[in-house]
C-alpha cells in the first residue's frame, strides 16, 4: 500500500501500532485509540493519534482503508462487564464501518479471532463448523455476521482475520498491557527477572504462535487484494507451554522451572489447542508466515541478552 489516508482503529494497541508504524512508512496513517490498553507512547511520531472510542459519533473516517482493530481483545475482559464488551466489539464494529460508509470508503480489514474453533490439534480451516463459548467469541462471530450484511446490503469489501495467537516481545506495544500481554513476553520477562513463568494445569496446552511482522503482512495483504471473506493468520505449526519455556530458558541462558498453578478459566470454555490451516490467505494472496519460531524466541529475548 502507498499513498492511501487509512485508518487503524486500536491504533495504539499491540497489533494496531505495528501495523500504523508500518503503513506510515508509505501511507497517511490515522491511529484511533481509547487508551483502555493503547497509548500514543506506542506509535511512531508519523502517524496521526487520535484518542476516541469507536462508539463515538464523527469518528475520522474519511480515509481510503479501514482497519478495525479496536476490541476488548479476550475472555477476561470480557466476562468483567459483557454488555459492555459487546458494545465495544459489536456496536464499535458496526459504528465505524457505517461512518466509514457514509464516507465513502468501501474497503474494511477487521480482527476476528481463531477461539470460535475450539481446541484443535489438527489444523482448523475457515470452513468448519465453528461455536461460541464465551461474550469474547460470540462478539467476533457477530462482526463477521454484520460484516455478511455490509457485503451483501452495501457491496462493502470486508476482510475478518482469524488471528492465531500473536506475539512480540515487551519493549514494544505489548509492555502497556501488562496482564493481558501474550504468553510469550509474560514468560521471557519472568525468566529474565529471575521469576517462575506461571502455567496453567500442566502446560501441554498448545497455540500457534504467529508473529507480529507475519501479522501485520497479512493485514495489509488484505486490504490490498480487497479480500471479502474470513481468512486465517497463523503458521501451521503448534508449540506447547512446556516447550516455550524450554526455548526461552535456552536462548536467555537461564535454568528457571516454570509453577504450574489451577487454571482460572472453566474447562468448558477454555481453549486448550489451537492450529491454523492458512492455505486459503495463501491462495488469495501468497501470504505465507516468514518469521519461524525460533526466529520469534531469538527476537523476543533480544532486549534481554
Amino acid at each position: 500500500m502507498e499513498n492511501q489516508r487509512v485508518l487503524v482503529t486500536g491504533g495504539g494497541g499491540f497489533i494496531g501500532a505495528n501495523l500504523a508504524n508500518k503503513l506510515a512508512e508509505n501511507n497517511d496513517v490515522v491511529a484511533l485509540d481509547d487508551g483502555y490498553l493503547g497509548t500514543p507512547e506506542n506509535v511512531s511520531e508519523d502517524v496521526e493519534y487520535v484518542e476516541q472510542s469507536v462508539l463515538d459519533d464523527d469518528l475520522p473516517t474519511d480515509v481510503d482503508v479501514v482497519f478495525h482493530l479496536a476490541a476488548l481483545s479476550s475472555y477476561a475482559m470480557h466476562e468483567d462487564n459483557p454488555t459492555h464488551g459487546a458494545r465495544v466489539n459489536v456496536e464499535g464494529f458496526v459504528n465505524t464501518v457505517e461512518q466509514a460508509r457514509d464516507d465513502g470508503c468501501d474497503t474494511i480489514v477487521y480482527a476476528s479471532t481463531s477461539s470460535i474453533y475450539g481446541s484443535r490439534t489438527e489444523p482448523s480451516p475457515e470452513d468448519m463448523d465453528v461455536t461460541v463459548n464465551t461474550g469474547y467469541e460470540a462478539s467476533k462471530m457477530a462482526r463477521e455476521t454484520y460484516a455478511e450484511y455490509f457485503q451483501n446490503h452495501y457491496d462493502l469489501t470486508l476482510a475478518g482475520m482469524r488471528f492465531f495467537s500473536v506475539y512480540q516481545g515487551y519493549g514494544g506495544a505489548e509492555e502497556h498491557k501488562g496482564e493481558y500481554a501474550n504468553v510469550i513476553a509474560q514468560f521471557a520477562d519472568d525468566l529474565a527477572s529471575g521469576d517462575a513463568p506461571k502455567l496453567y494445569g500442566n502446560g501441554e496446552q498448545t497455540r500457534d504462535f504467529t508473529h507480529v511482522d507475519d501479522i501485520v503482512r497479512g493485514l495489509v495483504l488484505a486490504a490490498e487484494h480487497e479480500l471479502n471473506d474470513v481468512y486465517n493468520l497463523g503458521t501451521g505449526e503448534a508449540y506447547d507451554f512446556n516447550t516455550v519455556v524450554e526455548m526461552l530458558n535456552d536462548e536467555l541462558g537461564t535454568d528457571i522451572e516454570p509453577e504450574y498453578i489451577e487454571n482460572p478459566i472453566p474447562e468448558d470454555v477454555y481453549v486448550h489447542d489451537t492450529c491454523a490451516d492458512f492455505s486459503k490467505m495463501h491462495e488469495a494472496t501468497g501470504w505465507e508466515p516468514e518469521t519461524s519460531f525460533e526466529e520469534g524466541i531469538e527476537l523476543v529475548c533480544a532486549p534481554y541478552t
